[in-house]
């Protein structure tokens, strides 16, 4: 039992650690960072999912990849929230790992994903 208990407490330990890695914001937050224009959201669902339907103003970080350091804001403190497909989705943390590199120290993450995101009745945009 006590093995057990140990295992589940050093399993709960490194879950919060690899969580830390880059904040979560919520929806709520997002959805104002968004309508004060004071975030660049970085979509990482791949090119196809891109263009069937985005969080507004995201960028598609399949074809943006290798252009991202001219994309991105100046500002290396500038807000920039990465999302995938929803809360058990790692494709993400490929996209918030280029903006880290770059530079940026403000790097946060939507866990609760596009998925998420229409779950809640947000809108979509589809490619233009």
């Amino acid at each position: 039992m006590k093995k057990l208990l140990a295992l589940a407490a050093a399993l709960a330990f490194s879950a919060l650690l690899f969580a830390g890695e880059y904040p979560d914001i919520s929806i709520k937050d997002l959805k104002k960072a968004i309508a004060d224009k004071n975030v660049t959201l970085i979509d990482a669902n791949g090119t196809e999912s891109w263009e069937e339907g985005h969080i507004p103003s995201a960028l598609d970080f399949e074809s943006n990849s290798e252009k991202l350091a001219q994309i991105l804001p100046n500002d290396k403190n500038a807000l920039i929230v990465a999302y995938c497909g929803g809360p058990k989705c790692m494709a993400y943390k490929q996209a918030a790992a280029v903006a880290k590199k770059l530079g940026y120290k403000n790097v946060k993450h939507l866990s609760a994903g596009i998925s998420g995101w229409k779950d809640a009745g947000e809108k979509t945009e589809k490619k233009s």
